[in-house]
């Protein structure tokens, strides 16, 4: 069974929406490091491998104690003020065997980086936290967690941990503008899971693609360049 993610659904967010990511060689190009593509020009991924377990790596190990204390640590600061981290993001970066997996594949040195709650620019009572940024902070990855309970992936140029700490003369962008701000966040996942496993999928194509051999490759990542090829399935190989 296939999960999409409506139009009708996206606008209840309240952002427009983009994934944020590189080229799948000839089957998707880039101009530079990165490129926004439309949600909706995204294959399609399979719900029954998103069940919080994270099979499609292999399952968890251990839990690392020191990365549970942080968690913890987080979990108490958000949950004064109304919010929880979604299970999912916990299981993974908690775990000894999930929580630099992303990291690992990257193509870009993307590394993880988690940060304490940082106000929404936009959203009285909605919260930002920072768990994944490229190399040269072309792109930052951020939960947005909201007191309804709702928590989805967005992404921005902007590093909002900093900007929060700079003088207001040195600022590029205005924090207190929220049209301007809202601009600057894009919608890109519906769960933290599904984000990894979109981002784990692309960065292990790219990794095969320049690499000449896509034999390695399992059958839903060779399902997901195959969206892309048009016709030209035969020379997945």
């Amino acid at each position: 069974m296939l999960r999409e993610r409506s139009g009708s659904d996206l606008s209840s967010v309240g952002f427009d929406s983009a994934w944020c990511a590189t080229d799948l060689g000839e089957y998707r190009h880039c101009r530079h490091t990165y490129e926004y593509y439309a949600y909706e020009s995204l294959p399609p991924l399979d719900s029954t491998e998103l069940t919080g377990t994270f099979q499609w790596l292999g399952g968890t190990g251990e839990p690392v104690p020191e990365h549970v204390t942080a968690l913890n640590c987080l979990a108490e600061n958000l949950a004064a003020k109304g919010l929880m981290l979604p299970r999912d993001f916990v299981t993974f970066q908690a775990d000894s065997k999930l929580q630099y997996s992303l990291d690992e594949v990257s193509v870009t040195c993307c590394w993880t980086d988690i940060s304490e709650p940082l106000p929404s620019p936009v959203e009285p009572g909605a919260f930002l936290v920072r768990f994944l940024r490229d190399q040269q902070d072309c792109v930052i990855w951020y939960l947005y967690l909201r007191p309804s309970g709702e928590a989805f992936v967005v992404h921005s140029y902007l590093d909002y941990e900093y900007e929060a700490r700079r003088d207001e003369e040195e600022t590029e962008t205005n924090l207190d503008d929220p049209e301007e701000q809202r601009a600057a966040i894009l919608w890109c996942a519906p769960s933290f899971e599904e984000f990894a496993y979109r981002f784990w999928i692309e960065n292990r194509l790219w990794h095969a693609l320049n690499g000449s051999d896509l034999s390695g490759l399992e059958p839903q990542v060779r399902d997901y360049l195959r969206h892309y090829a048009d016709g030209r399935a035969g020379s997945l190989r």
